[in-house]
């Protein structure tokens, strides 16, 4: 019998402890899940702990797929395949006390929360996931080896943790695209559920790492987000222009002629516009909504403190690859950038071609 199961005076059955408690062993995961007994689906949150709001909407999305009578497993992991030199393992930080508060109060059944020898007994594993060429783009081209830990230690939880259902943040866009790439590519028996992201009220995307900012670091940090939602404006603009333009006589068929369109429509912006919509041959305006997050990021460069810009990129979820200027269909603008010693991330989906 372990701590995570008790038997009930009716059956001998094993049912839950209120609160659920903490797993620190995969025996003492295996016992939880088969005393138990669980009738329903088993859902699983990986996380490095540090948990935040973010974390909270992915453990009752979890919660609520599997419903009251499914096991909810949480892992706390600091994995240090993650981290390359300089970066920040030992800053990174443990709080595991209020993980488990919030994990619990969020649905959470078991938190899991192994250490190092336990998820590598033999030290560092000699056989990993490799992440390949979809790897070394963007954060993988910033943190060079960085996906292949990510995936290696995520195909480890999924084989002790055997789940139906797997939840990440689309705010990490290229380790979800990542990770549903193995899953498909190496016949996972899951699925991967992606969760928007979670921002806080000034639009800041939430992160582990934003309690390392200053006061002014943070006012800077907010460029990040504000040149997404600037990108996002932007495009909603182009494609609104594009369905008045082709709604005019003489507006079907080539670019060009849509330009002219346009230029009959008298307003302010209308050349500008123009132009943007014949460079764009059959509709796309990339390159108008890279410039408009661009924009915003130049200025931020010039804050006290500055923003320090890694990658702009707007890219094809399938691969992560830029998309070309005429692209129509979905597509992901992501940033990362260092302010002071913090990086952080973020990143939009963006439709192109909506008004088609």
């Amino acid at each position: 019998m372990t701590l995570f199961a008790r038997k009930s005076a009716e059956g001998g059955r094993a049912v839950r402890h209120e609160p659920a408690e903490l797993v620190p062993t995969v025996e003492d995961l295996e016992d939880a899940a088969a005393h138990w007994g669980v009738p329903g689906r088993t859902a699983v949150v990986m996380t490095m702990g540090a948990l935040h709001e973010g974390h909270a909407t992915l453990i009752r999305a979890a919660r609520e797929r599997v419903g009251a009578k499914g096991f909810v497993v949480v892992t706390v992991f600091v994995n240090p395949l993650q981290f390359g030199a300089g970066e920040d393992l030992d800053r990174y930080p443990r709080t595991l006390d209020a993980d488990l508060a919030l994990a619990f109060d969020a649905g959470a059944s078991v938190v899991f929360a192994p250490s190092v020898d336990e998820v590598y007994p033999g030290g560092e594993p000699q056989v990993r996931i490799t992440a390949g060429p979809m790897g070394e783009r963007l954060e993988g081209a910033s943190r060079p080896g960085h996906f292949d830990g990510m995936l290696t230690v995520v195909a480890k939880l999924l084989h002790l943790t055997s789940p139906d259902l797997a939840f990440f943040g689309q705010k990490d866009a290229q380790q979800l695209a990542l990770i549903r790439r193995m899953v498909r590519d190496l016949n996972f028996r899951v699925e991967i559920v992606g969760v928007e992201t979670v921002r806080e009220a000034d639009g800041l995307a939430l992160s582990s790492r934003n309690r390392y900012l200053s006061a002014g670091e943070r006012r800077t940090a907010l460029s990040l987000s504000r040149a997404l939602f600037a990108a996002r404006e932007r495009l909603a603009a182009q494609e609104a222009l594009r369905a008045r333009a082709a709604s005019l006589p003489g507006a079907q068929g080539r670019a060009e002629n849509r330009a002219e369109a346009l230029s009959r429509l008298g307003e302010a912006r209308a050349a500008a516009d123009a132009h943007a919509v014949a460079q764009a041959a059959e509709g796309g305006c990339a390159e108008a909504v890279r410039a408009a997050a661009r924009a915003v990021l130049d200025e931020a460069a010039k804050a006290e403190p500055p923003l320090v810009l890694d990658y702009l990129a707007l890219v094809d979820p399938a691969d992560f690859t830029e998309v070309a200027d005429g692209h129509d269909g979905e597509a992901i603008l992501a940033v990362a950038a260092r302010v002071g010693s913090t990086r952080l991330i973020d990143n939009i989906p963006l439709t192109f071609g909506a008004t088609k």
